[in-house]
């Protein structure tokens, strides 16, 4: 062993608690990190395996060959195919059975009257199929539906629901069916696929509520004779399939189903969980590098010793490092076991929120390990280089000098150099969100401003520290005075600690400030373009849910309350080559009860080969009234349409709008998603949505609201957003507190003997904790105040970033009440933080104390 080496062992033996703040921090992220990974490996093999098991009897699925995507979807809309084109694959050598597999949306309502799902992962119904083989769920109880109302259930949507065999209830499709549950299934093995929820029904109640038309099936699912390979069996269906329809074999029908679980939940929720452990690792690397710095500045006249004793300037910078890499090591590589037991506790935690976690072992690959141990040594290696350098550095004289007090200050280069990337960021950010939006100048920009912030530190906080603390004098005399004459006294090292938490807070106000935003920009939304009295509408957050019944608005348009009652239904097309989202209603009553904005031309005339555009989109498309546009349906039928209006919003409009009368041949299983109500003049509010109540209540008890309760349950999803991410972002704020304990832990051992001598000429034991706690609050201050400032700025970039390059007009909202929650959390935070290093520093023994050199 190196005589560098054993220097840093002894010394890591002789000062291990000098480091345990250093250590929980890479250890809190690593674990993160890992557990993560492990997290999405583990549900990335459970579905894979699970959709394994539920199509392993199917060898090729037979559909419609083309699929229409619209922007924001993973998967495209593909029309059905003819149900008597099984007796065509039943005759191809090779097939040993075939079946039409009729799938469409149908939500369940449960004992409680209320649906069940539809706020994300979709609500389906279809076919029961008697081949076992070829159907993807597997009866578990009961018996196959024979008779018309008979369904059987996945077994997690009846838990979910309270609903048994022999139980009768209502199946949205979207008109309410009334069914029999007669059976209850799983599917490859599991409860259900996710919250995805099933419902199987017979084939001709399938087809009378899941398809337009009678004769119509999503695909044909095709078992193959023995020795016949599914590429073989493909090969031969290809030749005889009409044009438009194609065979994919099993395996590829597989992929693209985990593929689309994949894309929709696993690769955003995963992403998620990487971005959090990002920040919870920058946090971590301030709270590393305030712990080297301070133990280098107190240990200036050992490693001038050294230097002395003829140690070169690389054997003290290696030491430093080695004792970095030490801990680095150690606490990365109990933080990866730490994130296998992280994965371990969420894989229990996870059905017990109502998340299935595919059952099977944790899937532990190599990347898994050596990602986060790599993550964690460079981490906490690049933390502690800058300091390691400086104690290399140390000169011999250095030795003689009466204290090792780090004195670092606020340099002028700092400060010129903070002021050149603030200024060079505010340049950057308002390019990018007021002159050329564009999300990369304002990415650029805040990055920088996060730079700026960092850099300028040292130079604010003398300023901020004085002012933040100046009712301290007041209000707690001598201890308030000497907290903050010690915050105050290494405005290096007070920026390092608050800028720990200040990224935590910047973070969280950010998101704050964003989903404020959203909520302000919904109900400016609502409030501006819905001139209707009542809403009745489908779950807001996620594409769940069966829609609403198409004959609803004409159900409410004949009540005597009811001046005008619109729908909203959704259809897909190509629009010259490019798929788009279609809104098919009524276009005079969407006049009446939503504002356009200025309409050039007429919504009257609209008929089956007419089209309204927004302007938005008729300027991208160099389209305008007389011009014309051909339309590509699912069907493969193209139709040229005639623009004849242009109206000025789309935020619920849509941004293109045809009849229904149009949109009637193309139709598959048709709802609409929104129902708008004005009232005739004298009606009220509430006698008017009673009456709308009554009559929807015969359509499944779809949800009735007020424009404001509309306004606010559009914003639903953000709240939950909002609170994932406080849930996810308390990891930094942690790690940012065990910066500041750790901070002031080393700060007292720092000033044993000025603490001694403080409790000699009187300072009381509460005293001296209280002077502690303060300081830690005033860090904290400094930090919370430096966060909600980059925080709303940040909020404010992405707010006009957005707005700038989207249709929608995005309103900016800072909300005083959270941001103040927010605040107070911080110097609460701030003040536990520094209960630990206050009760030691209160333990001290005055005569040791001040014998201590």
């Amino acid at each position: 062993m190196s005589a560098s080496l054993r220097l840093s062992v002894s010394s890591l033996r002789a000062h291990k608690r000098r480091f345990a703040g250093t250590f929980l921090a890479v250890f809190l992220g690593v674990a993160f990190l890992a557990g993560t990974l492990v997290m999405g490996d583990t549900l990335r093999a459970g579905f894979d395996t699970m959709f394994g098991n539920a199509t392993s009897g199917t060898d090729a699925v037979v559909r419609s060959a083309e699929a229409i995507t619209t922007p924001g979807e993973s998967q495209g809309v593909r029309a059905p195919v003819a149900t008597d084109l099984v007796r065509t694959v039943e005759q191809v050598p090779g097939v040993a059975a075939a079946v039409p597999d009729i799938q469409g949306a149908g939500q369940l309502v449960g004992a409680n009257g209320k649906p069940i799902g539809g706020q994300g992962p979709p609500t389906l119904a279809g076919n029961w199929i008697d081949d076992p083989k070829l159907n993807p769920y597997e009866l578990a109880e009961g018996r196959a539906p024979k008779r018309s109302g008979e369904v059987v259930v996945n077994r997690g949507t009846a838990e979910k629901g309270d609903l048994k065999i022999g139980d009768t209830t209502v199946l949205r499709t979207p008109d309410p069916v009334e069914v029999t549950i007669v059976g209850l299934a799983t599917f490859g093995g599991e409860d259900g696929m996710a919250q995805v929820t099933f419902t199987g029904m017979t084939r001709a109640d399938a087809e009378k509520y899941l398809t337009a038309r009678p004769g119509e099936a999503s695909s044909i699912q095709v078992r193959a004779g023995p020795g016949v390979s599914q590429r073989e069996l493909v090969d031969r269906l290809s030749r005889v399939l009409p044009q438009g329809v194609e065979a994919i074999t099993g395996q590829e029908s597989t992929e693209e189903n985990t593929d689309m679980i994949s894309s929709q939940f696993l690769s955003i929720f995963t992403t998620l969980l990487l971005v959090f452990s990002g920040i919870a690792l920058l946090v971590a690397t301030f709270s590393i590098h305030n712990t080297f710095a301070i133990v280098v500045a107190q240990r200036t006249r050992e490693n001038a010793l050294l230097r002395a004793l003829g140690a070169s300037r690389r054997q003290v910078t290696a030491s430093t490092l080695t004792e970095a890499s030490v801990v680095a090591v150690t606490a990365s590589a109990v933080g990866i076991a730490g994130g296998i037991g992280v994965a371990a506790g969420l894989q229990a935690l996870f059905p017990t929120i109502g998340f299935p976690f595919p059952e099977g072992d944790l899937v532990i690959s190599a990347l898994s390990m050596l990602l986060p141990l790599a993550v964690g040594v460079v981490v906490c290696l690049g933390s502690a280089l800058l300091p390691a350098v400086r104690a290399g550095r140390t000169a011999p004289l250095a030795a003689l000098r009466e204290t090792a007090v780090d004195q670092s200050g606020a340099s002028r280069v700092r400060a010129v150099t903070g002021a050149g990337l603030a200024a060079l960021a505010v340049a950057l950010t308002l390019t990018g969100v007021l002159v050329s939006p564009s999300l990369w100048l304002a990415a650029t920009g805040a990055v920088l401003a996060l730079a700026a912030f960092v850099v300028l530190g040292p130079v604010a906080s003398t300023t901020a520290v004085r002012v933040l603390g100046g009712p301290l004098d007041r209000l707690r005399g001598v201890t308030g005075s000497l907290a903050r004459r010690n915050a105050l006294r290494s405005p290096r090292r007070t920026a390092a600690t608050a800028s720990a938490l200040m990224i935590g807070v910047a973070v969280v106000s950010l998101f704050t400030v964003f989903g404020a935003s959203l909520k302000a920009t919904m109900d400016q939304t609502v409030s501006r373009s819905f001139a209707g009295d009542v809403a009745v509408s489908t779950p807001s957050f996620g594409a769940g849910g069966s829609g609403l019944s198409p004959r609803l608005a004409g159900a409410l348009q004949a009540l005597s309350e009811v001046d005008t009652a619109v729908g909203l239904g959704r259809g897909v097309a190509e629009v010259d080559g490019k798929g788009r989202a279609l809104t098919v209603t009524d276009p005079l009553a969407l006049e009446r009860t939503f504002d356009l904005g200025t309409v050039r031309g007429s919504l009257r005339d609209l008929g089956t080969d007419g089209i309204a555009i927004t302007r938005a989109e008729a300027q991208k498309q160099g389209l305008t009234t007389g011009d014309k546009a051909r339309l590509t349906f699912t069907d493969g039928e193209k139709t040229v349409f005639t623009v004849r209006a242009v109206y000025g919003r789309s935020e619920l409009a849509g941004d293109y709008v045809i009849t229904r009368a149009a949109w009637a041949p193309h139709r598959t299983q048709d709802s609409d998603t929104l129902v708008a109500v004005s009232f005739k003049d004298g009606v009220s509010t509430g006698a008017g949505k009673a009456a709308v109540e009554k009559v929807a209540a015969r359509y499944g008890h779809p949800e009735v609201q007020t424009r404001d309760e509309y306004a606010q349950s559009s914003a639903g999803g953000i709240d939950m957003m909002l609170t994932l991410v406080y849930a996810l972002l308390a990891l930094a704020v942690l790690i940012a507190l065990l910066g500041i304990a750790n901070t002031l832990t080393l700060a007292i051992h720092e000033r044993t003997r000025e603490l001694g001598l403080l409790r000699a000429v009187g300072q009381t034991r509460s005293q001296l904790r209280a002077m502690v706690r303060w300081e830690s609050v005033l860090v904290a201050a400094f930090g919370t105040v430096g966060g909600l400032t980059l925080g709303a700025f940040l909020g404010w970039v992405l707010v006009r970033a957005s707005d700038g390059t989207s249709d929608s007009t995005f309103a900016f909202a800072v909300p005083p009440l959270q941001l103040a929650v927010v605040t107070l959390v911080g110097l609460t935070a701030g003040a536990l933080a520094g209960l630990r290093p206050a009760r030691r520093a209160a333990r001290l023994d005055v005569l040791r104390a001040i014998a201590t050199e």
